[in-house]
């Protein structure tokens, strides 16, 4: 594939206005052990402070693939119940690049007396910087001699999370702001709505063997809906084992360890079998590690379900 042929697929996926409005949000496959980068409501649902850090390596072996980076971390305020999150994103794919910094606000309300099942609010906000480096494609196209494009861009969103410790429901708007709402008229992008859904539940199948099934629909403007459907095993409370059906795009496995009570490991890995970007990429890789931080032992609940 060669450089004209990323800054088309970049614009494609950034949604540039001269072209098509597609996925914009990062995607990751090991959404249902890190819900803050899809959810601000998920923030204090770990009831402790709890941090993660992510690396996703896309569409290994073809040049310019999306590439990213996270870092997030959320927790109660103190015995209240408001819980602060924050979150730091680079999303890089050919000569486009996105840094996001974004905060969260969750709003805890106990729906039983047992307080074992609560329904969380949730708003974040923050910028994204987004930039565009035509200058080091090389080419006679009069459409990259333009200049390199740089432009920072508002983000608020919101989101709502139905959580017990076997059970969750999620719906989460992440940007709510538009070019068209805040009057922006920049070269570079076009921002459109994207909604996310997601749900879970743990069974039990015998002492040592639980079933989780998930599933994640991302409804985009001006795009096809996505669905991830996900089936984990966990076995004697440490390993996790799962699939993955990503409509479109790919199958996928990965599993989770829970090194102790404190830190989980996770590793996915997507088999490219559904578009024809398998001829060119062997799949994507992603990692994940999660720790959580308390002073008072008893706010860790182990294992983490979600």
């Amino acid at each position: 594939m060669n450089i004209k042929s990323l800054v088309l697929l970049a614009a494609l996926i950034t949604g540039q206005q001269t072209i098509v409005n597609g996925q914009q949000e990062a995607m990751f496959t090991q959404y249902m052990f890190n819900g803050l980068l899809i959810n601000p409501a998920y923030a204090g649902s770990h009831n402790t402070l709890s941090m993660s850090a992510l690396l996703r390596t896309q569409w290994v072996g073809l040049d310019g693939a999306p590439n990213t980076q996270s870092f997030s971390a959320h927790s109660p305020v103190g015995s209240s119940r408001v819980s602060l999150g924050l979150t730091f994103l680079h999303d890089k794919i050919g000569i486009f690049d996105q840094n996001t910094i974004l905060s969260s606000y969750s709003y805890r309300i106990p729906l039983n007396k047992t307080e074992d099942l609560h329904l969380y609010f949730g708003l974040q906000g923050g910028v994204s910087h987004y930039s565009m480096a035509y200058s080091t494609v090389s080419t006679s196209d009069p459409v990259y001699n333009t200049g390199d494009m740089s432009e920072w861009y508002p983000v608020v969103g919101t989101g709502i999370y139905l959580a017990s410790k076997r059970l969750y429901v999620g719906a989460s708007i992440p940007q709510l702001l538009t070019a068209k709402n805040i009057d922006y008229e920049g070269p570079l992008l076009e921002q459109v709505y994207h909604l996310f859904v997601s749900a879970g539940y743990v069974f039990d199948v015998t002492n040592s063997l639980k079933l989780k099934p998930n599933i994640l629909v991302k409804a985009v403007e001006g795009a096809p809906v996505e669905t991830d459907l996900n089936l984990n095993a966990l076995i004697k409370d440490v390993l996790w084992v799962g699939v993955s059906w990503r409509s479109m795009d790919s199958f996928d496995a990965l599993f989770q360890i829970q090194i102790n009570d404190r830190m989980q490991f996770g590793y996915s890995y997507d088999f490219i079998t559904l578009t024809d970007i398998r001829t060119v990429s062997a799949g994507s890789h992603e990692f994940n590690l999660n720790y959580m931080l308390s002073f008072n032992k008893k706010r860790i609940i182990t294992p983490r379900y979600f």
